[in-house]
């Protein structure tokens, strides 16, 4: 017996040993090293020459055993292994590359990969595609993996770098020929035609436990030809591209670190002195980094070669995104330059949408932006841009057809818009903005009750019903916010103003946005523009309206509100002077002048009396509720009662000629919430809760979750104090909820409320 073979059996022997001893099963044994059964089972029958030291340590730990035990189990490990030598591997150029001792996380994505190792059937190799974006390390992932793995593969690990990012990847034909080699196959007897080359491989490999590195394809047929057929082979393939085509692989995505995994990584190249004597500067140089790991690691090591910089100093120039990318280099090793690979393998078309794309406006953009952007059309736009995900260079929403960049694959990006030529640039920029609008406009009017929503830029994918509308407004809020921007600052005042009008109704049902501050900001300044006084009292009331109810701002609301008066009262409009009364009364209500507000509101009700206009009628109605809300918060009411009976009596009436009755159901809902506070206000519970529970039902149905939270909350109030527990709990929880999504004022109370019920 040779002395190797001699030295296998010794630990062999002692590891069974030991396992008995402690009374575990190799199963236990297994999870408790990080080793695969099957890889325990072959160390027990003297099938694994020596293992690795890092191996005979994990089983050391996970058996207990005492300094004599562990010396003897590594002095048997030791003489197992075999002198190094050259391999064939090792001779043509494909051994395992370096490991890197300072590797990071990835934890969990290597546990799933020896999990996928370990339930392999021997019959059908395994092939794991790691993929993801340029610089989130998947070779360093998959270096680091061959290495844990290769006690598990004895007959051959091999790598190959397949230049998958150059302009002319790797033919299969010649790795092919270098994978052979280093099989051991003669030059003189390789075959020469690729395909026999391949089945030759296939022959090589066929039931023995080889691993192999497929590092950076290019594309699916590429890697076909160099995959095993049959027996207990893994091949791990790495590429930037989603290889989406390759049948039978599983699939490792990797994605950016976790920012404590990136300050991990700096303190493992930099030293954990450093980081622990400026903690922040190293959060900050992750987040500046976008948590990617080639760009952390550069990071890291530029500081590593200046042992005397401060990590502030270097956090700080990353701070300018003009100089980032420029700092983010060590050595040869470049952050532009990855990106660069991948920019230079796309056709021109996805160049111009990539590039042209960091012109959209907020975190994310759709295909439709992008294909006005790039000045090609929809469905080019939509192929392009699922192209670019699938190469790693854009993100995908999980959910909806959008994408977003990495903040510095952006930054790369822009710096391509030197390229084009600035005029072309200001069209595309301008087209884009005057479609948005214009879709911006027609989406919004699906809530207004008096216009039809028409005007749309492309009838065909236009919104369809005021559900698909508002959730078109939403995902695009950033784009047709800055496409309003962009009309005010062009001089286009009209076409701001109009849009600015369009989304008056449909801003009434997401009073929690903050950007209706902006909105009707730049509507102020684009009717002064245009020299309208009577537009200007409009958005001035509708400036205090976003101020009082969307910021809760009530100083900015009553300056509005002020403005607005004087300017309504100069363009002699009735209208427009009663409801800057009424939003003047609302912030001096919060603001604690209770007298002062209670006598705008009377001013205001005053106003719409005498407004004969339908208009007139739906403002003397919300003035009232108003009033009557007021002085109930006042302690007073049964005055605030009495004025709700005219609300009411006004609902019956029914003179509203010219609204809908979409809009007519919503304010008759807000008189019966007001009703059944006034009574529950007055200990009326009883009557106040179907009133309220007709409020919170009309609110629902119509998707106005501004109005019906607060109901929500009024009714499980009064629930609670018919003693329906559990009824007004279940309400309450949901209030909360409701009421914490729009940063409710009423948020806090809820939540007091929630809390006591729990008592």
């Amino acid at each position: 017996m040779s002395t190797t073979a001699f030295a296998r059996g010794e630990f062999a022997a002692l590891l069974r040993t030991h396992r008995s001893r402690a009374g575990l099963s190799q199963e236990d044994v297994a999870h408790r090293a990080g080793v695969s059964v099957r890889a325990l089972a072959d160390m027990e029958r003297g099938r694994t020459r020596g293992p690795q030291r890092r191996t005979v340590a994990a089983l050391i730990a996970a058996l207990a055993l005492p300094g004599p035990d562990a010396a003897a189990l590594e002095r048997a490990a030791a003489t197992g292994r075999p002198r190094p030598r050259p391999t064939p591997a090792v001779q043509a150029g494909l051994g395992l590359p370096r490991d890197v001792g300072d590797f990071t996380a990835r934890r969990v994505d290597l546990a799933r990969l020896r999990a996928l190792v370990a339930q392999a059937d021997d019959g059908y190799p395994l092939v794991v595609l790691v993929t993801g974006q340029p610089g989130l390390g998947k070779t360093t992932f998959a270096v680091r993996a061959a290495h844990s793995l290769a006690e598990c593969y004895p007959d051959g690990q091999f790598s190959v770098d397949l230049h998958g990012t150059q302009e002319q990847p790797a033919e299969p034909r010649e790795v092919l020929r270098r994978l052979l080699r280093a099989l051991g196959v003669a030059e003189s007897a390789v075959p020469q035609d690729t395909e026999s080359r391949a089945a030759l491989l296939r022959a090589m490999v066929d039931g023995r436990r080889v691993l192999l590195v497929l590092d950076n394809a290019a594309d699916e047929e590429q890697v076909r030809r160099l995959l095993p057929a049959t027996g207990p082979a893994l091949t791990l393939v790495t590429s930037r591209n989603a290889l989406t085509g390759l049948e039978g692989v599983h699939r490792i995505a990797l994605g950016v670190l976790r920012r404590e995994e990136s300050v991990t990584l700096i303190s493992r190249v930099v030293g954990a002195h450093r980081v622990a004597a400026e903690p922040q500067a190293a959060r900050d140089l992750a987040d500046l980094c976008g948590q990617l790991p080639l760009a952390v690691r550069i990071a890291a090591q530029r500081l590593a070669a200046r042992p005397q910089e401060r990590l502030a100093k270097l956090a700080a120039q990353l701070a300018d995104e003009g100089r980032r990318l420029d700092a983010l280099q060590a050595g040869d090793l470049q952050v532009r330059a990855a990106f660069a690979l991948s920019y230079r393998r796309l056709d021109p078309t996805a160049q111009r949408v990539l590039r042209r794309a960091t012109l959209a406006a907020g975190g994310d953009f759709s295909p439709q932006t992008a294909a006005l952007l790039a000045g090609i059309t929809l469905r080019q736009a939509q192929l392009c841009t699922q192209d670019l995900a699938d190469r790693g260079l854009l993100q995908p929403d999980p959910a909806a057809e959008r994408y977003r960049f990495h903040d510095l694959l952006r930054l790369f990006a822009a710096e391509q818009l030197a390229q084009d030529d600035p005029a072309d640039l200001a069209r595309a920029q301008d087209r884009t903005a005057h479609w948005t609008r214009a879709r911006a406009r027609a989406a919004a009017l699906h809530f207004d009750t008096e216009r039809s929503p028409a005007g749309d830029p492309h009838p065909a994918t236009a919104p369809r019903g005021p559900e698909q509308a508002r959730e078109w407004l939403e995902a695009e809020r950033a784009q047709w916010l800055d496409a309003l921007r962009q009309a005010l600052a062009a001089g286009q005042h009209q076409q701001a103003l109009d849009l600015a009008e369009a989304m008056h109704w449909f801003s009434d049902r997401t009073q929690h946005w903050e950007q209706w501050v902006e909105v009707f900001a730049c509507s102020v300044s684009a009717a002064r523009a245009l020299g309208s006084r009577r537009e200007e009292a409009v958005h001035l009331n509708y400036l205090a309206w976003a101020n009082n109810l969307c910021v809760h701002d009530y100083p900015a609301g009553l300056a509005a509100a002020r403005e607005a008066l004087v300017a309504a009262r100069e363009a002699g409009d009735l209208l427009q002077t009663g409801w800057a009364y009424g939003y003047g009364a609302g912030a001096l209500h919060h603001l604690g002048q209770r007298e002062e507000a209670a006598a705008w509101l009377e001013n205001a009700a005053a106003c719409h009396r005498r407004n004969p206009t339908p208009q007139g009628r739906l403002a003397e109605l919300s003035t009232l509720n108003a009033l009557g809300g007021h002085l109930r918060s006042m302690g007073r009411p049964e005055e605030a009662l009495a004025v709700h009976r005219q609300s009411e009596e006004l609902c019956r009436a029914g003179s509203f000629p010219g609204p809908s009755q979409h809009l007519l159901t919503v304010f008759q809902a807000a008189t019966s919430q007001h009703l059944g506070r006034d009574l529950a206000e007055m200990g009326r519970w009883a009557q106040a809760e179907p009133l309220l529970r007709r409020a919170l039902e009309a609110f629902t149905a119509a998707a106005m979750t501004a109005w019906s939270e607060p109901a929500r909350l009024d009714l499980a109030l009064v629930l609670r104090r018919l003693g329906r527990t559990t009824e007004a709990r279940t309400m309450l929880e949901a209030a909360c909820r409701g009421l914490a999504e729009q940063n409710h004022p009423r948020q806090a109370e809820a939540d007091r409320e929630l809390a006591a019920s729990g008592s």
